[in-house]
């Protein structure tokens, strides 16, 4: 049975071929106004918007382009039949309160929705960036999922238990795991020992068994060099063309002012950064 027909005099009909595109390219007005704030930055994912303002402590003001920047985005959204939802408005201050005091008070309105942590597309941020957090959460959701497969592994074929597991488990652990580089060694061991868990259940080992022969038998990479894996493909793709822009821009070739044996080694720039304690 087919509805009716109607006459639409704005908006597209949920589900359609055609919703997706055209709504981005509905907001594609946003992107020039925010572009108009030089010291804003911004990533738009569907009608997830996200924006970005860093700076010296000496340069709180340029907070003030973020505000001006967001009540032109909230003008621009009433104008043309949106609403910007402000309880999923959520705000994340990466440093200390030592390093900018009373940064909250530069924020505005946006000083209620300010968080310790924030879900950003599967992965939790925290005010230090230590993902310690979400590298919790993972390890809970892990052993869920382990506990789980364990109730069933008697009645599943060894490939089949395999696939599951890469399912519910490895898959997890791979999830943007090239943003684990910022883990402490004690994370990093937690997150293998999920691992060793999964293989030992895989291969039905008990505790005691060595893992290292349990995951070279299964051609499984360790939790770390996975990571680094994944950072390899990543500046492999960025390199030769296969990467988003605002990656590709962070590669950087290393030219020595000198003749140096490394000049011909394709090395790559390393960013200076500061970290205080």
């Amino acid at each position: 049975m087919m509805s009716e027909r109607g006459d639409l005099q704005y908006g597209v009909p949920q589900g359609s071929v055609l919703g997706p595109l055209l709504f981005l390219l509905y907001l594609l007005p946003l992107g020039q106004i925010i572009q108009q704030h030089g010291d804003v930055a911004y990533h738009l994912f569907a009608d997830n918007i996200q924006l970005y303002c860093s700076f010296k402590t000496s340069e709180v003001h340029k907070l003030h382009s973020l505000m001006n920047c967001l009540s032109r985005i909230q003008q621009w959204l009433n104008d043309n039949y949106l609403a910007l939802n402000t309880d999923k408005t959520e705000t994340l201050i990466i440093a200390s309160d030592s390093a900018i005091p009373d940064i909250k008070q530069h924020l505005g309105d946006l000083c209620s929705s300010a968080k310790s942590s924030l879900r950003n597309l599967g992965v939790i941020f925290d005010e230090g960036m230590s993902l310690a957090l979400h590298s919790k959460q993972l390890i809970r959701n892990c052993y869920f999922h382990l506990r789980n497969i364990s109730k069933v592994r008697k009645i599943l074929s060894h490939d089949d238990l395999e696939r599951i597991i890469h399912a519910f488990v490895s898959s997890r652990l791979d999830y943007c795991n090239s943003l684990f580089t910022c883990l402490s060694k004690k994370e990093l061991g937690r997150l293998q020992i999920v691992q060793n868990s999964a293989a030992r259940l895989l291969t039905r080992t008990n505790r005691t068994a060595h893992v290292n022969p349990l995951l070279k038998s299964l051609h499984w990479l360790r939790v770390a060099s996975r990571i680094n894996f994944k950072i390899l493909v990543l500046t492999f793709r960025a390199l030769h063309g296969q990467a988003p822009g605002y990656m590709t821009g962070l590669i950087q070739p290393y030219t020595s002012v000198r003749s140096l044996r490394s000049s011909g080694q394709n090395l790559l720039m390393v960013p200076q950064t500061r970290f205080k304690t």
